[in-house]
């Protein structure tokens, strides 16, 4: 009896671990990538995953999902993205299809184009805000979604 439950161990233990092997890690559907502080890029960065830029950033970019300027992020031209979180500096114009966040310590030179803004108590601004409804397809622009007049 006791040997085949020793042998009947290994086997199920391969069979766990194969299942597992299968399995995602996480469920989440975005990836991420990451600008480190030492790091400084010059030219532009595209992607579709979310970013946060912890370094310099000089040259426009373009992200299909969150762009976090952390601290010591400093990002030196336009930027568009889903969503955008300053707790650094950005220099540039800005457009964020759903929500623009500058936190306390950060800052935003430059005019931004969101469909929703929260700027926290201590965080700088200089620049125009342009509030519109989020477009469901970030590559349609709102004049192509407006009728253009009686026909």
């Amino acid at each position: 009896m006791w040997s085949k439950q020793t042998t009947t161990e290994p086997q199920s233990q391969p069979s766990n671990s194969e299942v597992g092997n299968d399995r995602p890690a996480m469920p989440s559907a975005r990836s991420s990538a990451r600008i480190g502080a030492s790091l400084e890029i010059k030219g532009s960065v595209t992607g579709d995953e979310d970013l946060q830029v912890d370094g310099k950033v000089q040259g426009p970019v373009v992200i299909g999902g969150r762009l976090t300027v952390g601290c010591s992020g400093q990002l030196n031209s336009g930027a568009i993205a889903r969503e955008l979180a300053v707790y650094g500096k950005v220099s540039g114009n800005v457009d964020a299809r759903d929500r623009v966040e500058i936190k306390r310590d950060g800052a935003v030179i430059g005019d931004i184009q969101t469909a929703r803004i929260s700027i926290e108590d201590g965080a700088i601004f200089k620049g125009r805000i342009e509030i519109g409804r989020p477009s469901p397809n970030p590559s349609a622009k709102p004049e192509n979604s407006r009728p253009s007049g009686p026909s």
